[in-house]
């Protein structure tokens, strides 16, 4: 009988090999958490032509919105473990909405297997020009002195825009109310056609609105001030470093994978980030390229999501 097992875990194993070996051989699919237009849907696109390239297949990026990417991440961690269905990872999916949800159906620290991060970005709150406060000091004044006046809208309920925004309230004894949506992009279009005030988004998506003067930034978080709003202050300068965390977007799959498929990807991510074209797309973003190890991606995973957790405890933070 053991010598059976032993055969056929070991079948199990070749096998395994057999198929990392001849990866990939057919299309590859890159999940994304939410709707099109959003920053996640946006660095997915820039990297998944040249992946597809470099890996002589096509990376064909298919978005999954909905609970705060809780939805297209559940997809992702309940998928064959064979390097064709691929995830887009971020601060939301694997930190910020399983911190807060306690019935987030998949557990970020083992549900997956991660494979690289790609980029790191600065997030940034955001209001329509029809706003009556255009910089931190006289918007922090404008909702303090009207509670419940105003709403803010977000990719959705436990992700990171809601976090740090609940986060930012919590610090500042003010209430603005959660309009939650289902990826940023729609977020986007209804803060900047008016009919919400604000929005916390990630600095990518909402950068394009911020340079055509259809969105005013009030406030972003990042190592330090942007080159490209250089009068904007981070939430450090203004007295509320525990807001100032930067977004990430990586690449994962389920459990499980072998560790052959992680390495060519990985090794494939990588040789397109050397590419300057392309550094060059996601660094216009506001963005900074990361592109770490398997090792390096799952350590800075795991001290996200205990961040959030932390923040989640200590504010006492509650779903909507």
């Amino acid at each position: 009988m053991y010598r059976r097992v032993l055969l056929a875990c070991g079948l199990v194993a070749v096998s395994g090999a057999v198929m990392a070996q001849g990866y990939p051989n057919k299309v590859i699919k890159l999940q994304v958490p939410f709707a099109p237009g959003g920053t996640t849907d946006i660095v997915a696109r820039i990297i998944a032509d040249p992946l597809g390239k470099v890996l002589g297949q096509s990376v064909i990026v298919e978005n999954k919105a909905g609970g705060g990417g809780v939805v297209g991440a559940n997809e992702t961690a309940k998928s064959a473990p064979d390097g064709y269905s691929l995830g887009v990872a971020t601060v939301s999916t694997v930190a910020a909405n399983p911190a807060i949800n306690p019935k987030n159906p998949y557990n970020p620290l083992t549900d997956f297997t991660p494979i690289i991060n790609v980029a790191a970005t600065p997030n940034v709150i955001a209001v329509h020009p029809s706003f009556p406060a255009k910089d931190y000091k006289s918007f922090l004044e404008e909702i303090k002195k009207n509670p419940g006046k105003y709403s803010y809208s977000s990719s959705g309920t436990g992700g990171i825009g809601h976090m740090q925004t609940e986060l930012f309230k919590n610090l500042t004894g003010s209430f603005i109310t959660h309009i939650p949506y289902r990826g940023a992009g729609p977020a986007l279009n209804d803060t900047v056609g008016g009919q919400v005030p604000m929005i916390f988004d990630n600095l990518p998506s909402a950068l394009p609105f911020i340079t055509s003067n259809r969105l005013v930034p009030i406030v972003v978080a990042a190592p330090q001030r942007l080159s490209q709003m250089p009068n904007v202050p981070t939430f450090k300068e203004v007295g509320l470093e525990p807001v100032n965390r930067m977004a990430f977007y990586g690449i994962y799959g389920p459990k499980g994978l072998p560790k052959e498929v992680v390495d060519k990807v990985n090794a494939g991510v990588r040789k397109v980030l050397e590419d300057p074209a392309v550094r060059k797309r996601i660094e216009d973003t506001g963005s900074l390229v990361v592109g770490n190890t398997p090792e390096q991606f799952t350590a800075q995973i795991k001290a996200e999501y205990e961040v959030y957790k932390k923040v989640v405890d200590s504010a006492k933070l509650r779903l909507d």
